[in-house]
């Protein structure tokens, strides 16, 4: 009994241990968790309740700094431009003027050219970076991308001028032969010869003044206001048609081909101009008996069936250095060319516009002296298509070669 009460009483004992140890390690395990460490001090939020959420919804580049100059917070776009890199703010008049406003707590602001980021040409980032003091510690650094404002602006710029020039270059002229017509009035010959150079430069005026108008009036209309199922070979047949007495001046064949029961959607106008311009473009800058090419097809796209005009010259071609500016407003490849075929320099600014507006696109292909593709592609109108489309089956443009074209003289 003896042995038994004292086994019972050192097991008793043993479990009162156990159960102290289990206390005092719990206790432990507590304060030990309770207490701030390297890592939780680092990650523990810092900002002023509602801060990040203010952050979040703002357009600017939002880039908050502690007082060691590391980045408490960043929005994606800070980072898309470049700004946070390795958790430090890497543009450096920035992270001076954090440093000063921290210093003396007063707002600065400072426009920048950033180099972009991924690209080997000198192209820079304009931004407007303004830097505030956030609590005590905390400095707030809001950066705005000014890069498309000062493209626009630019443009805007570049088209005033243009238009001012382009305006007073046949005004000028004007202005000149009427005096030679006045003190050449005792000799008809000399009159006829300067009346016909008035009628060209009134003629290049009135050019210039409707495409003016013209360009207006795509960028102002909404195309879908008068939508309308518009035929394609219709269009390529005014087209023509508006070129016509040219390319017989200049003997020019003019080709059409692709399937004829094909529809865009679209203001008929608008499109009737676009692919005009397109056709102009292709006869005026192409060498005498040459000939101009439109075809129409329709091709598969992710987005739904395209419907693709392409015009094709045997033209002078243009160079790789300038098709990514060609469908700018004014500019011209060749300068005295243009002045040579009356253009204004309008006419493609028209056409990649009008593209836009209807939710497509025009493209070009070029090589010097061998000619040029501009393809116009369109959504296709395949309601209508099919509701128009024959008993009979047509061919499919994707798999049978195009049908012969028409030759108009």
């Amino acid at each position: 009994m003896d042995v038994n009460a004292a086994v019972a009483a050192l097991a008793a004992l043993a479990g009162v241990c156990t159960g102290v140890i289990a206390m005092l390690a719990f206790r432990w395990s507590e304060r030990d968790q309770a207490r701030p460490t390297r890592t939780s001090l680092h990650t523990d939020p810092v900002l002023p309740p509602g801060v990040d959420t203010v952050l979040s919804v703002l357009r600017s580049s939002a880039v908050v700094l502690d007082e060691s100059d590391s980045v408490v917070k960043a929005s994606s776009a800070a980072y898309a431009l470049g700004l946070v890199r390795g958790g430090k703010l890497a543009i450096e008049p920035m992270l001076n003027m954090a440093r000063d406003t921290r210093r003396d707590g007063e707002i600065r602001q400072v426009e920048l050219d950033l180099p972009r980021r991924g690209t080997g040409r000198g192209e820079a980032l304009a931004v407007s970076a303004r830097v505030a003091p956030l609590g005590s510690r905390l400095v707030l650094l809001l950066v705005e991308d000014l890069t498309e404002a000062r493209r626009i602006e630019a443009v805007r710029r570049d088209f005033v001028a243009n238009v001012s020039h382009e305006l007073k270059t046949p005004t000028g002229a004007l202005s000149l032969l009427s005096e030679a017509v006045m003190d050449a009035s005792d000799d008809p010959e000399a009159v006829t010869r300067f009346a016909g150079r008035m009628q060209i430069e009134a003629t290049r005026l009135t050019n210039l003044v409707q495409e003016l108008i013209d360009l207006s009036r795509v960028q102002n209309d909404d195309p879908l206001e008068d939508s309308e199922p518009v035929r394609v070979d219709e269009l390529v047949a005014e087209a023509i048609d508006r070129s016509r007495h040219t390319a017989s001046t200049k003997q020019i064949t003019m080709a059409s081909g692709g399937n004829p029961d094909l529809f865009v959607w679209g203001s008929r106008g608008q499109l009737a101009a676009a692919l005009g311009n397109l056709v102009e473009n292709a006869v005026n800058y192409s060498p005498a008996r040459t000939r101009v090419g439109i075809a129409a097809r329709k091709i598969t796209a992710p987005g739904g069936d395209l419907i693709e005009i392409a015009v094709t010259d045997q033209g002078i071609g243009i160079p790789d250095k300038d098709k990514e500016r060609i469908f700018e407003r004014f500019y011209r490849v060749d300068p005295a060319r243009s002045r040579a075929t009356g253009g204004t320099g309008l006419g493609l600014a028209i056409v990649k516009h009008v593209a836009a507006s209807h939710g497509g696109e025009v493209t070009v292909w070029s090589t010097e002296g061998q000619g040029s593709t501009f393809t116009l592609r369109l959504p296709e109108a395949g309601a209508v298509r099919d509701r128009s489309r024959p008993a009979s089956p047509t061919p499919d443009l994707m798999t049978e070669p195009l049908p012969a074209p028409e030759v108009l003289p």
